[in-house]
């Protein structure tokens, strides 16, 4: 019993080929005539539709030039992070006397005795003197013959060694790797000085270093990543949900589940989250805010999201207001003197009680 033979479906060309002018021939005057195919009619799919988009942000040149700059520091201090781990993993392969004397493998100190002596070997034939002239050389003015002493007994302790072509082919690699560090950290160095250079013209620069915590470089790059277009955020619900510190709520049926939002801006959270994590010595409202919710059961990276989702809010009202940061009347630490008293109201006086802003945290 034999099949009925498969039909292959129209391919890309063959569409083409179905959609080319077709020739007719007129019945009255037998003349041959071209009809040109009708136009394809597209629909715009459900959810696609120009009004559905969202307006691209105003932002001024400024802003725009901040957000470059910021980005470019940004991408050095990750590259410096990787630096930092390709050099950890091969001082553990034949080094580890150097990897456990040295806390910071991007602090100067290590840079200039790893420069100076790259293998093992090196290391435990420096005299004092050349350890005093190295960190000297690489910018140390302070406790230096203390140092001196703490590195010498630390590269003379006794290890495992690694074969001598081993050891050769990681000394190479970690004197290039030494010279790209410290060339990295020159350019952080004038990156950030252009960064806060450009960020202190802003208009708005005032208000962002008047928040607890918010130096001039995670302001410079909050200020990028938000942009000063005042018209962009309709409420401080749409910085919250653009940062990703606000909460994302399941609910279906009698099932109710909180989550942290994961798509998000990675470099505006990064600069948020260690802005929450500064403001805790600077303010007392954020100091008290963050020891709530640890008595109340969140762990530490929790407390520090719902932190950062609260100075977002709070920001968002300084920037609409263009008013600075004022720790009473974003915590309401102590109250206000003018305000009346629940026991001592007068004859017809209301006895409202007015609400915390929403910018300011309250409900």
């Amino acid at each position: 019993m034999m099949s009925a033979p498969m039909t292959a479906r129209p391919s890309f060309l063959s569409a083409l080929q179905m959609a080319a002018p077709i020739p007719r021939a007129d019945p009255v005057t037998s003349a041959v005539l071209v009809i040109p195919p009708s136009p394809p009619v597209r629909r715009p799919r459900r959810g696609l539709r120009r009004e559905h988009h969202r307006p691209v942000a105003g932002d001024s040149p400024q802003a725009d030039g901040i957000k470059v700059l910021a980005r470019a520091h940004q991408d050095l201090i990750w590259a410096r992070t990787r630096l930092t781990n390709q050099v950890r993993n091969a001082l553990r392969e034949y080094y580890p006397a150097a990897r456990e004397t040295f806390d910071d493998l991007a602090d100067r100190d290590t840079l200039a005795i790893l420069g100076r002596a790259p293998t093992p070997t090196v290391g435990a034939r420096l005299t004092l003197p050349q350890i005093r002239a190295a960190l000297k050389a690489g910018g140390r003015r302070r406790y230096l013959d203390q140092r001196a002493r703490q590195i010498q007994e630390g590269l003379r302790t006794a290890h495992l060694a690694a074969p001598d072509a081993v050891v050769a082919a990681y000394a190479s690699t970690v004197a290039a790797l030494v010279r790209v560090f410290a060339e990295t950290n020159r350019q952080i160095g004038e990156l950030e000085a252009a960064l806060a250079a450009c960020f202190e013209q802003h208009a708005d620069a005032a208000i962002y270093l008047s928040q607890p915590g918010l130096g001039k470089v995670l302001g410079a790059r909050a200020l990028g990543e938000f942009g000063d277009d005042p018209h962009h955020y309709t409420s401080a619900k749409s910085p919250r949900n653009y940062t990703g510190t606000s909460p994302i709520t399941v609910a279906s049926g009698r099932k109710h589940t909180v989550m942290a939002r994961h798509v998000r801006n990675r470099r505006l959270y990064d600069a948020i989250d260690q802005w929450a994590f500064c403001s805790l010595t600077n303010s007392a409202g954020t100091r008290a805010f963050c020891d709530q919710r640890r008595a109340a059961g969140d762990l530490h990276h929790q407390a520090l999201r719902a932190l950062a989702n609260r100075l977002v809010g709070i920001l968002h009202g300084c920037l609409k207001h263009q008013t600075p940061y004022n720790e009473h009347t974003a915590w309401h630490t102590e109250p206000s003197p003018t305000k009346p008293q629940l026991d001592n109201y007068a004859p017809g006086q209301s006895r409202r009680v007015l609400k915390t802003p929403r910018w300011a945290g309250g409900r």
